[in-house]
């Protein structure tokens, strides 16, 4: 059971649990949810959230993921990452974290 993360809102995510999965703005402009590691969170949330509250951590079982994940290099920061190229269905979420 590999496993990913994904930060997003508490917002975004009632609104999830609501259409059974989960999609990004990302999906539509980039063709990818972006995900991480879970060594990669702590930089993540420092480059992208700094200072937001609400924040949640969606846990993502890939074995349960019904969309194909890859790992996809980021020039940026010199480091692969794990990108979901559709939805994420709830079920593959197994725990959502407060941050």
């Amino acid at each position: 059971m590999p496993l990913i993360y994904h930060v997003t809102t508490a917002a975004d995510w009632k609104l999830a649990k609501e259409k059974c999965n989960y999609e990004h703005p990302s999906l539509e402009g980039e063709g990818f949810i972006h995900c991480s590691q879970d060594h990669q969170v702590a930089g993540v949330l420092e480059r992208y959230f700094a200072g937001q509250t609400n924040l949640l951590k969606l846990v993502i079982d890939t074995d349960k993921l019904s969309s194909k994940f890859v790992f996809d290099w980021s020039p940026s920061t010199a480091d692969t990452f794990p990108h979901v190229y559709g939805p994420i269905n709830i079920d593959a979420v197994t725990e959502v974290i407060s941050l």
